[in-house]
């Protein structure tokens, strides 16, 4: 069996995705690579299956009808053996030294009879043009190089999270949690990371710079035009991560560190919808804002108050266009220091 199966969702990525694939291979036998051509119009998919021809042992290709990144992320999983999952998008690519000590590490794990639900490492935000690397790294919030429990977990800062770059599953874990994401939805990478959260009991965290997630592309989901014109659909995940912390307490009871953590991730993740609506600055965009706080407050109360009169939310709502200036330029400094957009 695989130590480890990686997703790499791939729509018209022609023009780079042999960078990314290249970089998986190095893996070896170790890993089966699922490339999941999802409806590409260009040469993504003949790309693929001459990957797949030359490398039959470790690359298996899926050809789809285009359900979106969720849909294809669904498939990767559906057709994953190895004993662990991972997404790579077919624009960005891994680090040859730290892939080869997570392989390491795994292997070592499972030989010890000491199956972990979680692997995390860091990540690096290769952004277009920028002399120097932002490194999303975790040292001090997690123990390093050793299984650890929720309970040993530590403060997270602002900004400090867990996302789809920095994080491994165990297979059967996401199967178990019943993860399926929505189709023809893009940001469906915080559900990815969010969902499975209340299952997961072992984890491990290696201080290695193992993904490189690229940005700077003007048709990226990331860039801010973009997540304007897509903001129904960031609403929509919002909302889905909103339902799931709610309606699931009983899975989080007991679980403090857990819970607080996934209020945290909501905290941004709403602080992030909100920018983007006040940044389009139309009244339907003001007006959605002010739907998703009435939806999270008729929800559950007592998240909407942590949300609501926490640091970001409330920058994030104050009154008038001067308000909405502040949470503009409270907005651009948090960018500018994390590197995103």
């Amino acid at each position: 069996m695989k130590v480890l199966s990686i997703a790499v969702p791939c729509y018209n990525s022609q023009n780079y995705m042999r960078k990314c694939i290249e970089a998986l291979l190095k893996g070896g036998e170790d890993v089966e690579i699922i490339i999941v051509n999802d409806g590409s119009t260009d040469d993504t998919g003949r790309i693929a299956d001459e990957f797949a021809h030359k490398y039959p042992s470790i690359i298996r290709v899926v050809h789809k009808e285009n359900g979106g990144h969720g849909s294809a992320v669904n498939t990767g999983l559906e057709h994953a053996t190895g004993l662990f999952f991972k997404v790579v998008d077919s624009d960005d690519w891994v680090k040859e030294e730290a892939y080869d000590a997570l392989l390491e590490k795994l292997g070592e794990l499972i030989r010890s009879g000491q199956m972990i639900d979680m692997m995390i490492s860091n990540f690096v935000y290769e952004k277009e043009g920028a002399k120097h690397c932002k490194v999303m790294r975790y040292k001090h919030a997690l123990p390093q190089d050793r299984v650890f429990e929720w309970k040993d977990v530590g403060h997270f800062r602002t900004g400090q999270y867990i996302l789809m770059h920095s994080v491994i599953y165990r297979t059967e874990l996401l199967r178990e949690c019943g993860l399926k994401l929505p189709e023809h939805t893009f940001y469906v990478d915080n559900l990815f990371v969010f969902q499975p959260l209340p299952y997961v009991k072992k984890m491990y965290y290696m201080d290695v710079n193992f993904y490189r997630y690229y940005i700077g592309r003007e048709d990226q989901s990331v860039n801010e035009k973009v997540m304007i014109s897509r903001v129904d659909q960031q609403l929509t995940v919002n909302r889905l991560m909103m339902e799931y912390l709610c309606e699931n307490k009983g899975l989080l009871a007991g679980n403090r560190k857990c819970r607080s953590y996934m209020l945290n991730y909501l905290d941004i993740i709403t602080t992030i919808s909100s920018i983007i609506l006040i940044r389009a600055n139309t009244q339907e965009s003001l007006e959605k804002k002010r739907q998703l706080w009435e939806y999270l407050k008729k929800r559950d109360a007592k998240v909407f108050f942590r949300l609501r009169y926490g640091l970001l939310g409330s920058c994030m709502n104050l009154p008038g266009r001067g308000g909405r200036r502040i949470s503009v330029e409270t907005y651009k400094l948090c960018r500018r220091f994390f590197k995103f957009n």
